[in-house]
């Protein structure tokens, strides 16, 4: 039986959450997930400095036109006054839920005291949680890693200051700062955590496949799971997953034609949201992650790559697949 997943007031359809990926949940790719099946959506992080916000890029990351409620919104920075104003700032533009980056490992966030580096800074951790709920009166949720290193796993002390500070939900990746995305994720501090708190805890981190959630789920309790980097280019993974874990059978891959579908109004939507040169450019690696499995020898992508044309790129799908179906071989 699937698990009943709640943030604030509100419950999710189901529990499979598409987890924040700086330049990748963008709201084409987040309108995508919940069409296949995804209960919930959170967007790619906004920098809490709101004097950077006039950029195309938070312009595009703060933009929610027929989203599906709740609408969740990731805002990254170390500073606890900046963070609430963020906070205060994202409310009044839609956000129903904002959550709390100190997940991110990478240096240029790390670098500047936010992401998962505030793990190393209980007090600060405090000051910010505090400042964050005490802006808004919506749902403020957390995103955060085991710990620091692995000598330092300090994710069910962060986890009880949360749930004291007000926090309603936690989500876990299953990794420390210093592991980034190296090695393999272990579930036993998101289990400890579990353990520790009565909000709703959500476990992240190498779920890739319906068997490894229905594991991740039993092993750690958790309310739900945060899925990434698996659903890059496989957005259909949601429903897959909800499939198993309610029937306790495999769903059907995607055919050829279904594949061919979703990617070409995938890139649609890309192009449409973004205008035709940075649609054009971001498209490229969607295109790659789709066609991971089709294409391994990247004859084609790297063809694709090269092209900066929208309609030329949306011809060039069609013409892989009318060839995939043929039976071809693309040659560089």
């Amino acid at each position: 039986m699937l698990p009943t997943a709640k943030i604030g007031p509100y419950t999710l359809p189901n529990p499979l959450i598409v987890a924040p990926m700086a330049g990748v949940t963008d709201r084409p790719f987040r309108l995508l997930c919940r069409r296949m099946g995804a209960g919930l959506a959170v967007s790619e992080m906004v920098i809490a400095d709101s004097k950077l916000w006039h950029t195309r890029k938070s312009k595009t990351r703060m933009n929610h036109e027929g989203e599906p409620e709740p609408r969740s919104v990731q805002i990254a920075g170390g500073d606890p006054e900046m963070l609430a104003n963020a906070a205060r700032l994202n409310a009044e533009f839609g956000a129903q839920i904002i959550d709390i980056n100190m997940g991110c490992p990478a240096k240029k966030v790390c670098n500047k005291a936010a992401g998962s580096a505030l793990m190393k800074d209980e007090a600060l951790v405090r000051d910010i949680l505090k400042a964050v709920v005490a802006a808004v009166d919506i749902p403020v949720t957390l995103k955060m890693r085991t710990g620091w290193d692995r000598e330092h796993r300090n994710a069910p002390l962060i986890a009880r200051m949360a749930e004291d500070a007000g926090i309603q939900a936690l989500a876990i990746h299953g990794r420390t700062r210093a592991d980034a995305y190296k090695g393999e994720a272990e579930y036993d501090t998101i289990a400890d955590v579990k353990s520790r708190v009565s909000i709703p805890v959500f476990a992240n981190g190498d779920i890739n496949s319906p068997e490894q959630a229905q594991h991740v789920l039993k092993f750690t309790g958790a309310d739900g799971l945060l899925i990434g980097r698996g659903a890059q280019g496989r957005p259909w993974i949601f429903r897959e997953i909800l499939h198993f874990l309610e029937t306790g059978r495999h769903l059907a891959e995607p055919p050829v034609d279904e594949v061919e579908q979703v990617l070409s109004e995938h890139l649609d939507a890309l192009h449409r949201f973004y205008g035709e040169t940075m649609g054009v450019r971001i498209a490229r690696k969607h295109v790659g992650w789709y066609l991971q499995s089709h294409d391994e020898e990247k004859q084609f992508r790297k063809r694709f790559n090269a092209i900066d044309d929208a309609m030329a790129q949306k011809d060039s799908i069609q013409q892989y697949f009318a060839g995939l179906r043929n039976g071809e071989v693309f040659a560089a």
